[in-house]
């Protein structure tokens, strides 16, 4: 580099970036009505997606237009703004702070403000600001699960080949998942060569884990014969237990015994008093079996 470049760069003086500061939170979706589903819809369901409502001052603000929530967009995108109008976010994405909460809040009012069909724009770390109980109407969520993800596009673009193409890659990777009646954040999935129903609990960690070590040392942690307990794992401040099933017994025969599992887990977490010592080494047991793949 000569020497005029040089003085030229050190009489520019460079701009500073402003930091932003990321912040973890544990239990990002603490304090929505479906906590659980919400946990579930982005650890461990490939297609689903449920209807949000802005609260009245945002609708307000930026119109009646529908928003979905989406498991994960094309090329796992956080936003998305259709040519019709709907808003899209996902989930499941590759960039993320500490706050999925207030990522996904920031993504929703970036889609709101983007022109209809444009790319949305959404920064990595979006920084302080509103979250997802500061701007939605909350409710339950009314899941749909799906076997491909049509439901991304416009009617009209179903036809294209290339939109065709791409689609057949990204359902290919979907596996088969049924959400269960017999227990709230409840999914049967099958992945190759076997099959598991996974669990989001609703209650805090240390009670979720002193009622699962009750019923393993009442040697009932089990959904029945041919059934495994697998392990568990932590996503958003919630247990996950995890069971091996046979792959070929379909999704509609393990509603019965996840609804009897769910019966003895609410009776050991309404036993009282310290563990016993049999419970206390399962306890020990199940810490030692925390799964790191879902």
């Amino acid at each position: 580099m000569s020497k005029r470049r040089k003085n030229q760069r050190a009489a520019t003086p460079s701009a500073k970036r402003e930091r932003v500061r990321d912040v973890f939170v544990p239990r990002p979706f603490e304090g929505l009505a479906d906590e659980p589903e919400w946990i579930a819809l982005r650890e461990l369901v490939p297609a689903a997606s449920a209807p949000l409502r802005l609260t009245p001052a945002l609708t307000e603000e930026y119109g009646d237009r529908p928003i979905t929530l989406a498991t994960v967009l094309p090329m796992a995108a956080p936003a998305m703004s259709r040519q019709d109008g709907r808003v899209f976010i996902g989930l499941q994405r590759h960039q993320q702070s500490g706050d999925v909460s207030r990522d996904l809040a920031e993504s929703l009012l970036c889609a709101l403000r983007t022109e209809p069909g444009a790319p949305v724009a959404v920064p990595p770390l979006p920084g302080p600001g509103p979250r997802l109980q500061d701007i939605l109407a909350d409710g339950p969520l009314e899941i749909t699960l799906h076997e491909g993800f049509e439901f991304w596009l416009v009617p009209e673009a179903v036809d294209d080949p290339t939109v065709q193409a791409s689609l057949e890659r990204a359902n290919a990777a979907i596996y088969p998942t049924v959400r269960l009646a017999a227990a709230p954040a409840a999914y049967w999935c099958r992945v190759p060569e076997k099959a598991h129903v996974r669990w989001v609990l609703p209650e805090d960690e240390e009670a979720a884990l002193d009622a699962l070590a009750r019923l393993s040392a009442a040697g009932s942690l089990t959904l029945g014969e041919s059934t495994k307990f697998a392990g568990m794992f932590r996503a958003h401040g919630r247990l996950v237990p995890v069971w091996d099933l046979p792959e070929d017994v379909p999704a509609s025969d393990w509603e019965e015994p996840v609804a009897g599992f769910a019966k003895r887990y609410v009776e050991a977490l309404a036993e009282t008093g310290p563990l016993d010592a049999a419970a206390r080494r399962s306890r020990q047991g199940l810490l030692g079996r925390q799964l790191t793949l879902r």
